[in-house]
């Protein structure tokens, strides 16, 4: 069992920088893969970044490639999600995701993927 609380959201004008935490509860966190997800009002939850367990595997949604970045340090259990030149169809609730299965590039970014769920944290681009 894989406890995930995301931390660092708020209101930012466009084009500011954020940066996202994911603090993990358990001593496994290093054998997850990571993914960070986003919802938007009256839209479907969309994937935005995942990160091997290792943290040498990286794969983006291609609207924030060169954007964000997600990172990891697995000796404090947390996940990142440095976002960059902000717009404000980014504005949504950001969640983070664990998945215990072996790193697939071809399904990190499906939610089904992933076995637990932060209970999300707001992002607000303003202009």
């Amino acid at each position: 069992q894989v406890q995930l609380v995301e931390s660092g959201g708020g209101l930012v004008q466009a084009g500011g920088s954020l940066r996202l935490s994911c603090a993990a509860s358990g001593r496994t966190f290093g054998s997850y893969a990571m993914g960070w997800f986003r919802q938007a009002p009256g839209k479907e939850r969309e994937f935005v970044a995942a990160i091997s367990s290792s943290g040498g595997i990286t794969y983006y949604a291609e609207f924030v490639r060169g954007r964000f970045t997600i990172s990891r340090h697995n000796a404090k259990n947390t996940v990142y999600l440095q976002m960059s030149s902000l717009k404000p169809e980014d504005t949504a609730v950001y969640y983070c995701a664990a998945s215990a299965s072996t790193w697939d590039g071809s399904s990190c970014d499906s939610s089904t993927w992933y076995n637990y769920w932060g209970q999300g944290t707001q992002v607000t681009v303003s202009t």
